[in-house]
């Protein structure tokens, strides 16, 4: 059985507590066979937890050095990103050699990446470009808890750069991982809705063309693939109707805040992350690094310990149908 790679996260945010929180949580459980290792500095750790009253005695590292004497907490810094994007690499990497099962990942920076010269928008892009440098995979990002389900079309752009961007052939391809991602997670006729872009979904063009020129185009195309997929619908009742009435198992949402507004307004706390695309499985957490409560120790690791047993369950499912793959 291979094991989950845990990354550290920026060290000065919560990232490394609610690692160790959640991995302390994890291995506690008698459900916890699968190994994990954690990706960062074991010094950094081996204090904090002492600081927490957590015992290190079990866990596993992928040891990483950091500049511990240029680390904040609170704090955005180049060095704090650069320890971040180390023990994501690193993560990849074993999971491109298939030496892990799969990667679960603590928040990191934006303006402290960019600071240490990394210019990616988010972990969505960062990872596609780790996978593969050469020819990035087309990735999405889905957010998931116990009530909703949604996949975004586009992840970190401006509004009309999002709306610059947009195109059947990208919807379509986002519908069918939606489709996929349903599938992997126990659902077997999925029933996708995919939100307009405009107010009221366009009002037969009133508000905007986009609804009738592309997003109808594409959903009928994937309906044509076999997918039971339909809209545009109104995006300020698609989520209630995805939640309450349970019409549909997932919504497709155009932009970043149409689908993460309703997600997060539900709870951070059982709320996971799931990149779709990739060639190796990759949750987290759905919040950021909160520097506003780093020092505190006050920090909730439930989205964490949530990732890890998504992922967890999806490496033994996969592990299951292709063992050749995992467990050789």
């Amino acid at each position: 059985m291979k094991p989950l790679i845990v990354t550290s996260g920026d060290p000065a945010g919560i990232g490394p507590e609610i690692v160790l929180k959640a991995v302390s949580h994890w291995q506690s459980q008698a459900m916890a066979q699968r190994p994990l290792l954690i990706a960062g500095d074991p010094e950094w750790f081996d204090r904090l937890a002492k600081e927490l009253k957590i015992s290190t005695k079990n866990m596993n590292f992928i040891p990483i050095k950091w500049d511990k004497d240029n680390i904040f907490l609170g704090k955005v810094g180049k060095e704090p990103a650069q320890a971040a994007f180390e023990a994501i690499r690193a993560g990849v990497s074993r999971c491109m050699f298939q030496e892990a099962a799969g990667l679960i990942t603590a928040p990191i920076h934006k303006e402290s990446l960019a600071q240490a010269g990394h210019q990616w928008p988010g972990h969505t892009e960062m990872l596609a470009e780790l996978a593969s440098p050469s020819a990035p995979p087309a990735v999405r990002m889905m957010l998931v808890n116990p009530e909703l389900k949604v996949v975004l079309n586009s992840v970190h752009l401006s509004l009309k750069d999002m709306i610059d961007s947009l195109s059947v052939d990208g919807l379509v391809q986002t519908i069918l991982l939606a489709e996929q991602a349903c599938r992997q997670l126990g659902v077997g006729a999925p029933r996708i809705a995919v939100a307009g872009l405009n107010p009221h979904a366009g009002e037969s063009g009133l508000f905007g063309r986009e609804d009738i020129d592309i997003i109808t185009p594409a959903i009928a195309r994937a309906r044509s693939l076999g997918i039971n997929a339909s809209g545009p619908w109104p995006g300020d009742t698609v989520f209630m109707r995805a939640r309450h009435a349970k019409e549909f198992d997932l919504v497709v949402a155009q932009y970043h805040d149409q689908g993460l507004i309703p997600i997060k307004y539900l709870g951070l706390d059982q709320g996971i992350n799931m990149t779709l695309g990739l060639p190796f499985i990759r949750t987290s957490v759905d919040h950021g690094t909160a520097f506003d409560i780093a020092a505190k120790r006050t920090a909730d690791p439930g989205s964490m310990l949530a990732a890890i047993a998504l992922a967890d369950r999806l490496a033994s499912q996969l592990e299951q149908a292709q063992p050749s793959l995992l467990n050789h």
